[in-house]
């Protein structure tokens, strides 16, 4: 459905920064899941442009918050702007950003701009594509784990620069069984680097 490189500790001047940041996240998750697309993203100076999301409530089934904080999600239920990292299958780091406590949105891929030949290093893989076609490709080529976990997003190793708005697409969410039938993820329109193609 069609709906119309900094490096670690330099935060740029277009970045989102303290009470800017505040004011991003601090909305729906669908909101911010939208205004995401198109803006850049690094992580100790590799990154590019967001190119997919989806968003997640606190009364979703599918979400981590919906039976409430743990030590696992507690992130989750930080102030708007905090990175929520956790693990899926035992192996694969997952990106999330709060909005409101319990809300989030998912970062589930990117367009390569920074710090390229790290990603592929990192990746293992010179398919520019490839490199962060999905949430768990994304963070491995950012070299994102739990370590840097539940920090905000204008501090190292982090930046985030806000992007004029982009066409976007939307469509269900990948890889949940709850709540699946709601079209809550979304990407560029026409964008050759995404984790699946929208239907």
């Amino acid at each position: 459905m069609t709906d119309g490189g900094t490096k670690a500790g330099a935060i740029g001047a277009d970045a989102l920064a303290g009470e800017s940041l505040k004011a991003f996240f601090e909305r729906d998750a669908i909101t911010v899941a939208r205004a995401l697309l198109g803006c850049h993203l690094t992580v100790n100076g590799a990154g590019g442009r967001i190119t997919e999301t989806e968003a997640y409530f606190p009364d979703d089934e599918a979400s981590h918050s919906f039976r409430g904080p743990t030590k696992r999600n507690g992130a989750m239920f930080g102030r708007p702007g905090t990175v929520y990292i956790y693990r899926i299958y035992g192996m694969y780091w997952c990106l999330n950003f709060v909005c409101h406590p319990g809300s989030a949105v998912l970062i589930r891929a990117l367009e390569p701009e920074t710090e390229i030949p790290l990603m592929m290093e990192r990746r293992g893989t010179d398919a520019l594509t490839a490199l962060c076609s999905g949430p768990g490709k994304l963070c491995q080529a950012l070299g994102i784990d739990i370590e840097i976990n539940d920090r905000l997003l204008d501090r190292p190793p982090y930046a985030l620069t806000p992007s004029a708005p982009v066409p976007i697409v939307s469509g269900k969410r990948i890889g949940i069984t709850k709540n699946a039938e709601v079209p809550w993820r979304f990407g560029i329109q026409g964008s050759r680097y995404l984790s699946k193609p929208f239907r």
